[in-house]
């Protein structure tokens, strides 16, 4: 049904190791197989579904629209819950629910009843993303935002009707204590939306909401002794200017050392924050690293970690409205993102779906203090043949390529190694925008070398996946991109 699920097969694609600039040996350890609204289509059910593009390794429901992750993944009680944004009766932006699905691994899924449906005053125009926070004594809500009937944003809350299912399988909007949060006159009510995981500091609990004032990207800061009534701070936690809406803040620690993870509300003399929007005017998501001053209420990224469009991302593909969550189970903290997948509204209808959740990562910070590093979780392992197809050993010239054959499925997993006679040739060159600007065509530095994806037989058409080798203050930097305009 979702992540997990049967690769499917497909004879017009092939898989190709390239050298499209550089001379390399390759060696393959293994390979195994804001929205625009459509009101005559949301909410017309798909007839059938188009499987040929379909993922095995990425989660995604039977049919229909999907969006953001940001509505709220945890653990809880042995079980891993992921909550997202999903249109139930169309395979286009609309009828938003909160959907629910859980799973023991992070790679079979149960699906659930939605947890969150639009039925109140304070919610009745749509229930947006927010986040889940775990509360003393082992008991979630989730902070989320709602249209209310007047299309203000408010922030709402739910809890689970029943603490001792384990599915927690159905949830409780109070009319008490809704909305939590009521926009004053100062804020603006049409951008005000995304709720963050709740940290506790001081003696109190706190949340950002992402807003704007005019051009300038906004993280309003709210306070609770008692998790029920909430002030906002008198200064934002963090502002930006020429950045516009701030979507889906997230705002976590992260450890000086070693790859563990930290629990939200963990601080130390040595802990770094992290601070991640995803810009509504770019769809991408932008992170800054830095430190969060407890007692100033303020969070300011380090000298060097760049606040704007120029900043540093977590992916440069098809990313966005990403959500964290500390992984209690493996002490790890895990990053789920949105690939939109749309291929437009008359397509989307036809194919019965549109959307997934990218692949689950693990991220930490880099020994250098500067950037995340982050890989796939080990889980995805699971997911890989017994009896790999091996190719060792292949020396590519520059322009050169092998296809591996054997390869049935129309996904693969791959393990590959490059490795060259000298480094010396990755050029000192500024690496932004390398990988838009150079595609997999023009050379620079060392590189580009990877696969072709997706090819066609006769390497008409072809989706690069690929490296590039930069030199940067003495050091190298390696580049990995993606090309789909092939």
């Amino acid at each position: 049904m979702m992540c997990g699920e049967k690769l499917r097969s497909s004879t017009a694609t092939s898989l190709h190791v390239a050298a499209f600039c550089v001379v390399v040996a390759a060696t393959i350890i293994g390979v195994q197989g804001s929205h625009k609204v459509y009101p005559e289509l949301q909410s017309l059910p798909a007839e059938k579904v188009d499987e040929t593009h379909r993922t095995g390794y990425h989660f995604q429901p039977p049919k229909h629209w999907i969006n953001d992750s940001h509505p709220g993944p945890m653990y809880f009680n042995g079980l891993y819950h992921l909550f997202y944004q999903y249109n139930p009766k169309g395979s286009v932006w609309g009828n938003i629910v909160w959907a629910h699905s859980v799973s023991k691994d992070l790679i079979n899924w149960q699906a659930l009843e939605p947890a969150i449906e639009a039925t109140k005053p304070f919610d009745i125009k749509g229930c947006w993303s927010g986040s889940a926070t775990i509360l003393p004594g082992n008991k979630p809500v989730i902070l989320y935002t709602g249209v209310d009937k007047h299309n203000r944003q408010v922030q709402d809350y739910a809890v689970p009707t029943n603490l001792s299912d384990p599915y927690l399988r159905s949830w409780v909007k109070p009319s008490k204590g809704n909305p939590f949060i009521d926009p004053d006159r100062s804020v603006n009510a049409s951008a005000f939306r995304d709720p963050t995981t709740a940290w506790f500091v001081n003696g109190e609990w706190h949340t950002v909401v992402g807003s704007k004032r005019d051009m300038v990207g906004v993280a309003y800061l709210y306070t609770s002794k008692d998790f029920k009534k909430w002030v906002r701070a008198k200064e934002p936690l963090h502002s930006a200017r020429g950045t516009g809406m701030w979507e889906c803040p997230d705002f976590y620690p992260v450890s000086p050392t070693g790859r563990r993870g930290l629990d939200t509300s963990a601080l130390g003399k040595e802990v770094k924050h992290v601070f991640k929007v995803s810009l509504d005017l770019t769809r991408f998501d932008y992170y800054t690293i830095g430190v969060y001053d407890k007692e100033k209420e303020k969070y300011v990224p380090d000298l060097g970690s760049v606040d704007s469009w120029a900043g540093l991302r977590y992916d440069y593909g098809n990313f966005y409205a990403s959500k964290s969550f500390f992984d209690y189970k493996k002490h790890r903290r895990v990053l789920w993102g949105w690939a939109n997948e749309s291929d437009g509204e008359a397509r989307d209808k036809d194919k019965g779906w549109a959307g997934i959740q990218l692949i689950p990562r693990k991220v930490w910070l880099d020994p250098s203090g500067k950037q995340l590093l982050q890989w796939p979780i080990k889980e995805l392992e699971m997911l890989r043949s017994p009896d790999p197809r091996k190719l060792n050993s292949k020396v590519l010239k520059h322009g050169r390529h092998v296809e591996v054959d054997g390869i049935t499925g129309a996904q693969a997993d791959v393990e590959v190694t490059f490795s060259f006679r000298s480094l010396d040739r990755g050029a000192d060159l500024p690496a932004q925008d390398v990988c838009h600007q150079k595609g997999s065509t023009v050379p620079g530095g060392l590189g580009p070398f990877g696969l072709l994806t997706v090819a066609s037989e006769k390497l008409e058409e072809f989706t690069p996946v690929m490296f590039r080798v930069f030199k940067k203050g003495g050091k190298h930097v390696v580049l990995f991109c993606s090309d789909a305009t092939r």
